[in-house]
């Protein structure tokens, strides 16, 4: 080996190294320095069902959504143990994964890790976040390989540091949402798809890669979804590229339909309907985001889906997402660039091929978020854009490359032959840069701690502990309704009603509680609520209980009286006088509304 040779390797060495001591800095202070526990509720849905998962109960949920029960009402043509209520929303494939995390570490003991006295941040917040975590830094590896197979090592170390300073992909890493482990199988399906594209190409057969690209796409389905689409686009391209023509998306349709015909038969068995409450989410896209409002509604039928004019809705809804492209492929700004490389006539045939397999699947999943909704939140759960940021990135890298070795100067200049890569790292690294001193400064002076919480509308200690919290006031057999149930099935390992907007709906399942054996014994109102929206918002939102929801501004707006507006809405009498006590669990914006009067104000 000359000296040059040994100059360059020992340079790589150095790159690496300091990539991988990067690497391991970002990983271990995010989860211990800046990690502010769970924000979304379909994290926090998902993680409560796999932990009952590990219990031995099935894919069972304590957040009881009222449209669901009365599907399941109407299926069973009777009653339904809120116990054991089994989920038709999620799907399974996260689940099982968090679920096996879960028993493998005793989570699945209802009295393991408890909340300590100073403690804010729920220990299995950060179980969760680091199991997505490995699944993000594991997409990283398989990208930085299928990059360099596709181009060559610069670009793929390009967009690898991108990613690792990618500010959404460290959002939903630490998310909980199943967004990091779809990434790395959607990673591992493009590095098949290549290699089938390749085969191809090398006139040999291609059945071996391809059916395994569907093996990763399938099991991309059944991690969420509206990745189905997904599926559905990689199942149109090798239909046509591969051959014989057909055959390959034929076996592949067949896997998909195989994996998910378990979840078919048990919504249909639960509900009686083949998709169970995931086909709800169509409200989120053909009726403009009002899934929730439907889900609070015990006859949601009440509510039907208007398809007027679905072409048209279909059409904005593909169109509100190429004009928010950028932030939806995780802020990467040369990832868009992809579309503009379909019009480059690239040499290697493998890598012109490639591009319409991934513009297809792109398509597909745009039209089946036109149908389902995305919406503009930060984690938003149906955010399935982010899964083509690094393979649209190395694109988009590529064909600025191709543009940059044209320019004279850069020839005349060869120090300047990487310029452009650097800038384009310092670009996309620049807001997760920027932010870090902060967030470092304030993780630091809260490490004791274990953070600082999403609060409002999240803090986990009131709901978590028996001692002054939500789990002392609610016993094991008890249900309580909650603007936010997702936290309290969660946090608080409780049943929880998801709190309707009308009193009628209210009664309807108060007495199917009752007559379940597991009765109601209170309201908890939080930010969740309150907090969100404008004040005329929460009253179309929460409809008969507004009075209730908006008590605890009113009580400290016209302290020291404290003058109470709940009691004096006619509508809800007879629910508020039901549950008279009131037991402030944090300050009066997190509020518990109980039969009995806590023990701990008792004389």
């Amino acid at each position: 080996m000359n000296k040059a040779q040994s100059d360059l390797d020992f340079r790589i060495l150095i790159r690496r190294s300091l990539f991988f001591l990067i690497l391991v800095l970002l990983t271990l202070g995010n989860l211990f320095v800046l990690f502010r526990g769970l924000e979304s509720p379909a994290a926090m849905d998902q993680a409560q069902i796999a932990r009952e998962i590990a219990r031995g109960n099935g894919a069972s949920t304590k957040f009881i959504r009222p449209a669901n029960y009365h599907l399941a009402q109407k299926k069973e043509e009777g009653a339904v143990a809120l116990e054991d209520f089994k989920d038709t929303y999620h799907a399974p494939l996260n689940l099982w994964v968090n679920a096996a995390i879960f028993k493998m570490i005793g989570a699945d003991d209802p009295d393991a890790y408890p909340m300590g006295e100073n403690q804010v941040i729920y220990q299995l917040d950060r179980v969760v976040a680091a199991v997505s975590t490995i699944f993000f830094l594991l997409a990283i590896g398989v990208n930085y390989l299928l990059i360099a197979r596709i181009f060559d090592t610069k670009i793929a170390g390009v967009c690898a540091i991108v990613m690792l300073f990618g500010q959404t992909f460290w959002l939903f890493a630490l998310s909980g949402l199943p967004q990091m482990l779809m990434l790395l199988l959607f990673s591992c399906g493009i590095y098949f798809l290549y290699r089938a594209i390749e085969t191809l190409h090398e006139e040999k057969p291609v059945l071996t890669p391809a059916l395994l690209a569907g093996v990763f796409f399938t099991l991309l389905a059944m991690a969420h979804w509206v990745t189905v689409w997904i599926a559905l686009g990689y199942i149109l391209f090798a239909a046509i590229a591969f051959r014989p023509r057909g055959l390959v998306g034929a076996a592949v349709m067949v896997l998909l339909l195989l994996a998910g015909g378990f979840t078919i038969a048990h919504n249909i068995a639960v509900l009686g309907k083949p998709f169970g409450m995931a086909f709800l989410t169509l409200y989120n896209g053909l009726a403009n985001g009002s899934e929730v409002a439907v889900m609070r509604n015990f006859d949601f039928e009440d509510t039907p889906l208007v398809m007027e004019g679905l072409i048209g809705k279909v059409l904005r809804a593909m169109l509100m997402q190429v004009n928010d492209i950028v932030p939806l492929l995780a802020g990467i700004i040369v990832a868009p660039l992809f579309f503009l490389s379909l019009l480059h006539p690239f040499k290697n045939a493998n890598i012109a091929m490639l591009r319409w397999a991934i513009l297809a699947m792109w398509a597909m999943g745009a039209l089946g978020l036109a149908f389902f909704g995305i919406s503009d939140k930060a984690l938003d759960p149906n955010q399935i854009h982010l899964l083509f940021a690094p393979i649209m990135t190395a694109y988009g890298v590529a064909l600025i490359s191709i543009m940059w070795t044209r320019l004279s100067l850069v020839g005349q200049i060869p120090i300047l032959g990487n310029a452009h890569l650097i800038v384009i790292c310092c670009l996309c690294a620049m807001p997760l840069v920027l932010k870090l001193p902060r967030d470092v400064r304030i993780g630091m002076q809260h490490r004791e701690k274990g953070g600082v919480p999403h609060w409002p509308p999240y803090y986990a200690p009131v709901l978590h502990r028996v001692d002054g919290g939500l789990r002392g006031l609610v016993r094991e057999n008890e249900v309580v309704f909650s603007d936010q149930p997702w936290a309290v099935a969660w946090y608080a390992d409780r049943i929880s009603i998801w709190l309707p907007p009308t009193k009628d709906d209210f009664v309807k399942l108060e007495n199917v509680a009752i007559g379940g054996g597991t009765p109601p014994v209170g309201i908890l109102i939080s930010p969740s609520s309150h907090g969100q929206q404008p004040v005329n918002e929460t009253i179309n939102l929460y409809g008969d209980f507004a009075a209730l929801v908006l008590n605890g501004g009113v009580i400290k707006a016209t302290k020291p009286s404290g003058f109470t507006i709940h009691d004096k809405a006619s509508k809800i009498t007879e629910v508020t006088s039901n549950y008279p006590y009131i037991s402030p669990l944090l300050g009066l914006e997190m509020v518990f509304y109980g039969e009995r009067q806590p023990e701990r104000s008792k004389p």
